[in-house]
Protein backbone atom coordinates (compact mmCIF):
# COMPACT_ATOMS: atom_id res chain seq x y z
CA UNK A 1 0.00 0.00 0.00
CA UNK A 2 1.32 3.40 -0.57
CA UNK A 3 1.27 6.26 1.75
CA UNK A 4 -1.17 8.01 -0.07
CA UNK A 5 -3.36 5.31 0.43
CA UNK A 6 -2.56 4.56 3.91
CA UNK A 7 -3.32 8.33 4.89
CA UNK A 8 -6.45 7.55 3.60
CA UNK A 9 -7.79 4.24 4.76
CA UNK A 10 -9.38 5.89 7.70
CA UNK A 11 -11.30 8.37 5.95
CA UNK A 12 -12.42 5.58 3.52
CA UNK A 13 -13.82 3.48 6.53
CA UNK A 14 -15.31 7.02 7.87
CA UNK A 15 -16.94 7.60 4.31
CA UNK A 16 -18.44 3.81 4.49
CA UNK A 17 -19.70 4.09 7.93
CA UNK A 18 -22.07 6.98 6.96
CA UNK A 19 -22.74 5.29 3.69
CA UNK A 20 -24.64 2.36 5.32
CA UNK A 21 -25.59 4.63 8.38
CA UNK A 22 -23.35 2.93 10.90
CA UNK A 23 -21.38 4.91 13.80
CA UNK A 24 -17.66 5.27 13.09
CA UNK A 25 -15.46 3.98 16.01
CA UNK A 26 -14.46 7.01 17.67
CA UNK A 27 -18.61 7.77 17.98
CA UNK A 28 -19.47 4.49 19.02
CA UNK A 29 -16.88 3.46 21.10
CA UNK A 30 -14.32 6.55 22.10
CA UNK A 31 -11.87 4.20 24.60
CA UNK A 32 -11.15 1.74 22.09
CA UNK A 33 -12.70 -1.38 24.10
CA UNK A 34 -14.98 -3.22 21.30
CA UNK A 35 -14.93 -1.09 18.23
CA UNK A 36 -11.93 1.28 17.31
CA UNK A 37 -9.06 1.89 14.40
CA UNK A 38 -5.63 0.63 14.85
CA UNK A 39 -6.10 -2.55 16.58
CA UNK A 40 -2.86 -4.29 17.55
CA UNK A 41 -2.51 -7.94 17.07
CA UNK A 42 -0.05 -10.56 17.21
CA UNK A 43 0.76 -12.11 14.26
CA UNK A 44 1.03 -15.81 13.84
CA UNK A 45 4.29 -17.81 12.60
CA UNK A 46 4.73 -17.62 8.89
CA UNK A 47 6.54 -16.92 5.98
CA UNK A 48 7.31 -13.55 7.51
CA UNK A 49 7.75 -14.77 10.79
CA UNK A 50 5.77 -13.70 14.15
CA UNK A 51 5.78 -9.99 15.26
CA UNK A 52 3.24 -7.48 16.11
CA UNK A 53 1.10 -5.59 13.45
CA UNK A 54 -2.38 -3.82 13.49
CA UNK A 55 -5.96 -4.12 11.76
CA UNK A 56 -6.73 -1.31 10.34
CA UNK A 57 -10.46 -1.72 12.26
CA UNK A 58 -11.68 -3.77 14.69
CA UNK A 59 -14.93 -4.58 15.56
CA UNK A 60 -15.23 -7.66 18.45
CA UNK A 61 -17.51 -9.92 17.24
CA UNK A 62 -17.80 -8.58 14.12
CA UNK A 63 -15.04 -8.06 11.85
CA UNK A 64 -11.61 -7.42 11.35
CA UNK A 65 -10.85 -4.94 8.35
CA UNK A 66 -7.62 -4.19 6.24
CA UNK A 67 -6.57 -1.98 3.75
CA UNK A 68 -3.53 -4.88 3.08
CA UNK A 69 -3.08 -8.76 4.64
CA UNK A 70 -4.84 -9.69 7.91
CA UNK A 71 -5.06 -12.94 7.74
CA UNK A 72 -2.05 -13.58 10.35
CA UNK A 73 -3.40 -11.42 12.50
CA UNK A 74 -6.53 -13.55 13.04
CA UNK A 75 -6.11 -14.97 16.02
CA UNK A 76 -5.10 -12.26 18.18
CA UNK A 77 -7.98 -10.41 17.02
CA UNK A 78 -10.88 -13.29 18.33
CA UNK A 79 -11.25 -14.91 15.20
CA UNK A 80 -13.56 -12.05 14.21
CA UNK A 81 -16.11 -13.86 12.06
CA UNK A 82 -15.83 -11.62 8.92
CA UNK A 83 -12.14 -10.51 7.52
CA UNK A 84 -12.41 -7.89 5.44
CA UNK A 85 -9.55 -6.97 3.01
CA UNK A 86 -10.08 -3.55 1.08
CA UNK A 87 -8.83 -1.17 -1.15
CA UNK A 88 -9.88 2.07 -2.43
CA UNK A 89 -11.81 0.10 -5.11
CA UNK A 90 -12.85 -2.50 -3.87
CA UNK A 91 -14.06 -4.49 -0.31
CA UNK A 92 -14.17 -8.53 0.34
CA UNK A 93 -15.26 -10.28 2.29
CA UNK A 94 -14.06 -13.51 3.83
CA UNK A 95 -16.20 -15.24 6.03
CA UNK A 96 -13.82 -17.13 9.19
CA UNK A 97 -16.44 -19.16 10.54
CA UNK A 98 -15.52 -23.25 12.32
CA UNK A 99 -17.43 -25.69 10.03
CA UNK A 100 -18.12 -23.53 7.48
CA UNK A 101 -17.47 -23.35 3.69
CA UNK A 102 -15.32 -20.39 3.38
CA UNK A 103 -17.40 -17.98 0.93
CA UNK A 104 -15.30 -14.21 -0.57
CA UNK A 105 -17.94 -11.94 -1.52
CA UNK A 106 -16.52 -8.95 -3.20
CA UNK A 107 -17.95 -5.37 -3.35
CA UNK A 108 -16.82 -2.59 -6.18
CA UNK A 109 -17.51 0.69 -6.20
CA UNK A 110 -20.25 0.30 -8.88
CA UNK A 111 -21.72 -2.14 -6.19
CA UNK A 112 -22.88 0.89 -3.77
CA UNK A 113 -25.20 2.21 -6.11
CA UNK A 114 -27.51 -1.35 -6.10
CA UNK A 115 -29.34 -0.89 -2.76
CA UNK A 116 -29.54 -5.00 -2.24
CA UNK A 117 -25.54 -4.80 -2.49
CA UNK A 118 -25.75 -2.09 0.17
CA UNK A 119 -27.85 -3.02 2.18
CA UNK A 120 -25.60 -6.35 2.13
CA UNK A 121 -22.56 -4.10 3.24
CA UNK A 122 -24.27 -2.50 6.12
CA UNK A 123 -24.68 -6.50 7.67
CA UNK A 124 -20.58 -5.97 7.75
CA UNK A 125 -21.67 -3.91 10.80
CA UNK A 126 -24.97 -5.11 11.91
CA UNK A 127 -25.27 -8.77 11.25
CA UNK A 128 -22.12 -11.04 9.90
CA UNK A 129 -23.36 -14.14 10.62
CA UNK A 130 -25.55 -13.39 7.87
CA UNK A 131 -22.39 -14.28 5.39
CA UNK A 132 -22.03 -17.84 6.36
CA UNK A 133 -22.90 -20.34 4.27
CA UNK A 134 -25.52 -23.05 4.85
CA UNK A 135 -23.32 -26.00 4.34
CA UNK A 136 -20.36 -27.20 5.19
CA UNK A 137 -17.26 -28.39 4.20
CA UNK A 138 -18.08 -31.99 4.23
CA UNK A 139 -21.63 -31.44 2.84
CA UNK A 140 -19.64 -30.40 -0.38
CA UNK A 141 -17.07 -32.85 -0.62
CA UNK A 142 -20.11 -35.39 -0.52
CA UNK A 143 -22.12 -33.50 -3.23
CA UNK A 144 -19.34 -33.39 -5.18
CA UNK A 145 -18.13 -36.71 -5.10
CA UNK A 146 -22.05 -38.12 -5.75
CA UNK A 147 -21.97 -35.94 -8.84
CA UNK A 148 -18.69 -36.43 -9.93
CA UNK A 149 -19.81 -39.96 -9.51
CA UNK A 150 -23.07 -39.72 -11.60
CA UNK A 151 -20.89 -37.87 -14.26
CA UNK A 152 -18.36 -40.57 -14.18
CA UNK A 153 -21.31 -43.21 -14.68
CA UNK A 154 -22.68 -41.28 -17.66
CA UNK A 155 -19.90 -41.17 -19.79
CA UNK A 156 -18.99 -44.75 -19.27
CA UNK A 157 -22.46 -46.19 -20.51
CA UNK A 158 -21.85 -43.70 -23.45
CA UNK A 159 -18.57 -45.78 -24.43
CA UNK A 160 -16.06 -43.23 -23.69
CA UNK A 161 -12.48 -43.88 -23.39
CA UNK A 162 -11.99 -44.62 -19.13
CA UNK A 163 -8.79 -42.88 -20.02
CA UNK A 164 -10.06 -40.05 -21.76
CA UNK A 165 -12.81 -39.65 -19.08
CA UNK A 166 -10.94 -39.96 -16.22
CA UNK A 167 -8.34 -37.02 -17.24
CA UNK A 168 -11.71 -34.87 -18.28
CA UNK A 169 -12.62 -35.51 -14.49
CA UNK A 170 -9.52 -34.48 -12.74
CA UNK A 171 -9.97 -31.52 -14.68
CA UNK A 172 -13.38 -30.30 -14.11
CA UNK A 173 -12.51 -31.30 -10.25
CA UNK A 174 -9.40 -28.95 -10.54
CA UNK A 175 -11.21 -26.06 -11.44
CA UNK A 176 -13.70 -26.23 -8.54
CA UNK A 177 -9.91 -26.80 -6.19
CA UNK A 178 -8.38 -23.66 -8.07
CA UNK A 179 -11.94 -21.65 -7.63
CA UNK A 180 -12.31 -22.57 -4.00
CA UNK A 181 -8.57 -21.85 -2.60
CA UNK A 182 -8.56 -18.50 -4.78
CA UNK A 183 -6.27 -19.63 -7.71
CA UNK A 184 -9.15 -19.00 -10.49
CA UNK A 185 -11.36 -15.57 -10.00
CA UNK A 186 -13.79 -15.87 -7.67
CA UNK A 187 -16.78 -18.40 -9.14
CA UNK A 188 -15.46 -17.92 -12.01
CA UNK A 189 -15.74 -22.02 -12.66
CA UNK A 190 -19.37 -22.00 -10.84
CA UNK A 191 -20.81 -19.44 -13.12
CA UNK A 192 -19.69 -20.99 -16.79
CA UNK A 193 -21.62 -24.10 -15.13
CA UNK A 194 -24.47 -22.47 -13.92
CA UNK A 195 -25.16 -20.28 -17.30
CA UNK A 196 -24.69 -22.94 -19.63
CA UNK A 197 -26.27 -26.07 -17.21
CA UNK A 198 -29.00 -26.10 -19.86
CA UNK A 199 -26.98 -25.63 -22.89
CA UNK A 200 -23.91 -28.62 -23.04
CA UNK A 201 -22.46 -27.27 -26.45
CA UNK A 202 -22.06 -23.83 -25.21
CA UNK A 203 -21.10 -25.33 -21.86
CA UNK A 204 -18.10 -27.39 -24.10
CA UNK A 205 -17.30 -24.59 -25.96
CA UNK A 206 -16.58 -21.93 -23.32
CA UNK A 207 -14.91 -24.62 -20.87
CA UNK A 208 -12.61 -25.29 -24.11
CA UNK A 209 -12.04 -21.37 -24.20
CA UNK A 210 -11.11 -21.80 -20.25
CA UNK A 211 -8.91 -24.51 -20.58
CA UNK A 212 -6.86 -23.02 -23.22
CA UNK A 213 -6.40 -20.03 -20.71
CA UNK A 214 -5.48 -22.68 -17.89
CA UNK A 215 -2.98 -24.02 -20.03
CA UNK A 216 -1.24 -20.43 -21.77
CA UNK A 217 -2.46 -17.79 -18.92
CA UNK A 218 -4.56 -15.09 -19.99
CA UNK A 219 -8.46 -13.79 -20.38
CA UNK A 220 -11.30 -16.14 -19.69
CA UNK A 221 -14.23 -13.28 -20.69
CA UNK A 222 -13.10 -10.29 -18.57
CA UNK A 223 -11.31 -12.44 -16.13
CA UNK A 224 -7.36 -12.81 -16.17
CA UNK A 225 -6.40 -16.33 -15.69
CA UNK A 226 -3.15 -17.06 -14.88
CA UNK A 227 -1.22 -20.13 -16.28
CA UNK A 228 -0.97 -23.30 -14.83
CA UNK A 229 1.65 -25.70 -15.93
CA UNK A 230 2.84 -29.17 -14.77
CA UNK A 231 0.66 -30.38 -17.95
CA UNK A 232 -2.72 -31.36 -16.82
CA UNK A 233 -3.81 -28.47 -19.04
CA UNK A 234 -1.57 -29.40 -22.18
CA UNK A 235 -4.35 -29.90 -24.45
CA UNK A 236 -8.07 -27.84 -24.72
CA UNK A 237 -9.83 -31.32 -25.32
CA UNK A 238 -13.57 -31.12 -24.01
CA UNK A 239 -15.23 -34.26 -23.57
CA UNK A 240 -18.76 -33.71 -25.84
CA UNK A 241 -21.69 -33.51 -22.96
CA UNK A 242 -25.69 -33.70 -23.60
CA UNK A 243 -27.94 -32.40 -21.52
CA UNK A 244 -28.23 -36.23 -19.31
CA UNK A 245 -24.44 -35.63 -18.50
CA UNK A 246 -23.95 -31.98 -18.30
CA UNK A 247 -26.48 -31.97 -15.66
CA UNK A 248 -24.30 -33.18 -12.46
CA UNK A 249 -21.72 -30.42 -13.46
CA UNK A 250 -22.66 -29.20 -10.90
CA UNK A 251 -20.55 -27.37 -7.97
Amino acid sequence: MTLKERSASQPHFIDLCRLVGQPTPTVADPPGDFYTFERGAEKSAGPTGSGHGWADVWKKGHFAWEYKELLQYRESLENPPLLVGSDLQTIQVHTNFTNSVKRITTFALDDLLDPEKLDQLGRIWTAPFSFRAEQTPENVTEQAAREFARLAEGLRQRGEDPGRAARFLIRLLFCLFAEDVGLLPENLFSKLVAVTRTDPEAFATQLRQLFIAMRDGGYFGFERVPRFDGGLFDSDEVLPLDRETSMYCTV
